[in-house]
């Protein structure tokens, strides 16, 4: 569809280009991001098994990493959901890093509210991208779907199965019946033979 093809390139250019430009020139973001590195390395650190680096400019760097590959894939249509689920993921922490408005005071606090709700717009849109199945039905439908089928089927399979027993077993009676007659006229046979 059109709109896609429109929408995903102007959704993802914010986070390529902010992503180049820390990739060029990380050192300003460092010393925003380094309480939400400190707090997820801490958390990390107590449920991880092995130690989480604690270098501030490595973790911004890998953001930007991030914001590029994903944005670049968001906006080429490739991996979408995928790449739109990784830039969300990516704006949670730079938007909590990069934009503590209940920090600030006066004109600053304003414009941090202001980049604050900019990026949870975008977070937004990412979430809607990510959901986007783009016409097709979602793999939890198909699979629920499929299921109903299989269990359709083997209901029907059942049925037929059942009435072909009952059918065999029916003919099968009949037949011993009749074995039982033939039986009893063969007995009645002998007896008179017997008899006479």
């Amino acid at each position: 569809m059109l709109v896609r093809r429109i929408a995903r390139p102007l959704l993802a250019s914010t986070f390529v280009w902010g992503g180049i430009d820390t990739l060029r020139n990380p050192q300003p973001r460092v010393p925003a991001a380094r309480p939400v590195v400190e707090k997820v390395a801490e958390q990390a650190d107590k449920q991880l098994p092995v130690q989480v680096p604690r270098d501030v400019e490595q973790w911004v760097k890998i953001d930007a990493g991030v914001k590029v590959g994903a944005g670049l894939l968001l906006s080429l249509g490739k991996l979408p959901r995928l790449s739109a689920t990784a830039l969300a993921a990516s704006v949670v922490p730079t938007t909590l890093a990069g934009h503590r408005f209940w920090e600030k005071d006066g004109a600053e606090r304003n414009a941090q509210i202001i980049h604050f709700l900019k990026n949870l717009g975008l977070l937004g849109g990412l979430l809607l991208a990510a959901v986007d199945t783009e016409g097709k039905p979602s793999v939890g439908w198909r699979a629920r779907r499929a299921a109903h089928r299989a269990t359709d089927v083997t209901e029907k399979k059942l049925a037929k199965a059942q009435r072909k027993a009952a059918k065999v077993q029916k003919k099968a009676a009949k037949q011993a019946k009749s074995a039982r007659k033939e039986a009893k006229k063969q007995a009645k046979k002998q007896a008179k033979k017997v008899s006479s």
